[in-house]
């Protein structure tokens, strides 16, 4: 079995794949100042509510983008699993060309989201991340890692209107009856989701006009079910999309 891991700035993301199919997935905090062997417990934890024995790890594909956790998880998987983890980064295949001006600045998960987008819905494709910064990211025709955009976060976006403002409340991020907000909190939750549906649709439109062709769009992040079946232009929403990732890449490294 694989153990695939994707560290983000909020969350992280674990998923077990047994012969290709992923059979269990969790959801833990991103925590820096956590050791290694506080989160070491609490995997071994989630393995044995599954009743699945640590000794069927044979492997462990991991991508962060929060750079103190590459370490507290490497020292992680060496001390409960005896592995050394697969890490995704610069020197690592991923059967993509990064057609970047320095290919060292892209963030680890957005290109382990396109090698799964292009393998699982082929190309061009457009991924759009829907995390702590929402994220585009485009492969082209050829199979390409072309780059892409990066936009605040929903929620960033709505944190910062309580924490900015003196007299804006914090409101729950669910879509209102009707654009024309009738108080201040309705008018929050249409400026924020009609909001970003206007700016995910005009990203699209503006992207594949820059491709010439239409694109896959594919949806993932925390936040993809809020905006992405409100937008008819996305063609897929895959929360698994980074997990499938690290094990397509941790194949091509070491061997299915």
């Amino acid at each position: 079995m694989l153990l695939a891991i994707d560290i983000g700035n909020t969350g992280i993301s674990l998923g077990i794949f047994d012969g290709g199919r992923l059979k269990v997935a969790w959801q833990l905090a991103s925590e820096i100042h956590r050791m290694a062997d506080e989160y070491g417990v609490l995997l071994l934890n989630l393995l044995e509510r599954q009743k699945l024995p640590k000794s069927k790890i044979t492997g462990v594909s991991l991508c962060s983008v929060v750079p103190p956790l590459v370490r507290t998880f490497d020292e992680m998987c060496q001390k409960h699993l005896d592995i050394q983890p697969l890490v995704v980064e610069a020197g690592v295949k991923t059967g993509m060309r990064i057609r970047l001006d320095n290919p060292r600045e892209v963030g680890p998960d957005r290109v382990v989201n396109a090698v799964a987008a292009q393998n699982l819905y082929g190309k061009p494709v457009i991924v759009i991340d829907f995390g702590t910064a929402t994220t585009f990211d485009v492969v082209s025709h050829e199979g390409d890692y072309l780059g892409g955009a990066i936009a605040p976060g929903i929620s960033i976006a709505s944190e910062a209107l309580f924490t900015c403002t003196a007299m804006l409340p914090r409101i729950e991020l669910t879509r209102p009856k009707q654009i024309i907000g009738r108080n201040t909190v309705s008018a929050m939750q249409s400026g924020i989701i009609f909001g970003y549906i206007s700016l995910i649709e005009g990203m699209i439109q503006r992207i594949e006009k820059e491709l010439g062709s239409k694109a896959k769009v594919v949806a993932t992040g925390g936040q993809a079910y809020t905006i992405a079946k409100e937008v008819p232009a996305i063609d897929v929403i895959n929360a698994d999309l980074t997990l499938i990732g690290l094990r397509l890449i941790y194949e091509m490294n070491k061997g299915k």
